[in-house]
């Protein structure tokens, strides 16, 4: 039989959208701490907690989006969360105070939470089943394109001197060309669904939640380096732009991409999962030594640290599609955006405590601890998977 047709205008037009929110968001990521710490004169500690308001915000919405998604027209709520999400970018050069700056914080993760939990289920409403671990490693793929150009772009403007305004200015117009993108999809309506009295599943997947502490677990390590790892670079004297460290991420995040959503569609999801994690050990395992080799084998060192962030790419980019998978193999189509905004939360609290704990360690000691903090959690969750996620999964799978 042929494959169903997968590359739709809709989700041509979804996939620039998703790479130009993505963009916006990665540009400003690693400097954000920067800009604290500069403009307003802010420990790395404090850098880390403010932060992680975006996380934290982010997070609350995550528990409401999956019910309003699963109730409300998709499309609507998608685009105006996206506005939102646009005007904050232009509320950071225009305010003054720590307080304003966190209450922007704020918007800005409640906007994000709607806009990935609206587009992911979008993704699945309009591309066939047969092919949705591809859709989802392609939609993801995205992504990673703007995770290779989005902190290079910004790092490199941040080093060549470049205002934080200018660089705010850029991610409000990327944010606001995804916008117009996302005018042109187009959804097929979906009358809402009539739910029993309040309860528990509104919000969050029961079945999910093995899945959900084991994912936790690997997105800890995973925020400590996206937000922190120019600051590691400094610790150790690298003098090779970080840029280019998000540059082999994303190409290895890229490579997996094209297989491991068409492996997770064969029914190998949890394999692909379990290899995954394995690489993320020894990605960590490299990051943890790499400071240690820098004073006495420099160039060994730095290809170690670069070639490190290809094996993160790789780790995570096979892990990203096969989870999302997952989540939505045990919910009903109903549930599709609860599965959705399940497996996205769990990667924010992650995150979020990512945030937390590395500002920590980068205020007190060494960043190296981080990283061997985050491979004893990759262990964890690798054994924690094996035994008692997949037999779980195995038994409640729908599809």
């Amino acid at each position: 039989m042929p494959k169903e047709k997968l590359f739709s205008k809709s989700y041509l037009f979804l996939l620039i959208g998703n790479f130009l929110f993505f963009f916006a968001f990665y540009l400003i990521l690693p400097v954000f701490a920067f800009f604290l710490m500069e403009e307003y004169g802010i420990n790395s500690s404090w850098a880390g907690v403010i932060l992680s308001c975006y996380t934290v915000a982010s997070l609350i919405m995550r528990a409401f989006a999956g019910y309003l998604v699963d109730s409300f027209p998709r499309k609507p709520l998608y685009l105006a969360a996206f506005i939102l999400f646009t005007l904050v970018f232009a509320g950071y050069s225009a305010v003054s105070t720590i307080a304003l700056i966190v209450l922007l914080r704020i918007l800005h993760g409640l906007s994000f939470g709607l806009v990935s939990v609206g587009a992911n289920t979008i993704v699945i409403d309009i591309t066939p089943s047969s092919r949705r671990g591809e859709a989802i490693g392609y939609y993801g793929l995205m992504n990673n394109f703007a995770l290779s150009f989005g902190p290079m772009v910004g790092l490199f403007m941040h080093s060549a001197g470049y205002s934080y305004h200018s660089i705010f200015m850029c991610s409000l117009l990327s944010a606001l060309l995804g916008v117009c993108s996302g005018f042109f999809v187009k959804t097929d309506y979906k009358p809402p669904i009539k739910r029993p009295s309040l309860s528990f599943d509104r919000f969050i997947l029961l079945k999910g939640l093995p899945a959900s502490l084991s994912l936790l677990m690997l997105s800890i390590p995973y925020g400590m380096t996206t937000t922190y790892i120019a600051i590691y670079a400094q610790q150790m004297g690298i003098t090779i732009s970080t840029g280019l460290f998000f540059s082999f991420m994303a190409i290895g995040l890229g490579a997996s991409r094209f297989f491991s959503g068409k492996q997770a569609d064969r029914g190998r999801g949890t394999w692909i999962i379990q290899i995954g994690m394995g690489i993320a050990i020894v990605n960590y395992l490299i990051l943890t030594s790499t400071q240690s080799i820098m004073p006495y084998y420099n160039t060994l060192a730095q290809v170690l640290f670069f070639g490190s962030a290809l094996l993160m790419g790789v780790s995570y980019g096979s892990i990203f599609p096969a989870f999302n998978t997952l989540f939505v193999n045990l919910a009903p189509n109903s549930q599709r955006g609860t599965a959705t905004s399940t497996y996205l939360t769990s990667w924010d609290v992650g995150i979020g405590l990512g945030l937390l704990l590395g500002g920590w360690i980068a205020n007190f000691t060494t960043f190296n601890y981080a990283y061997a903090i985050g491979t004893l959690l990759c262990f964890i969750s690798g054994c924690y998977f094996h035994y008692k996620v997949v037999p779980h999964y195995q038994q409640n799978k729908l599809r």
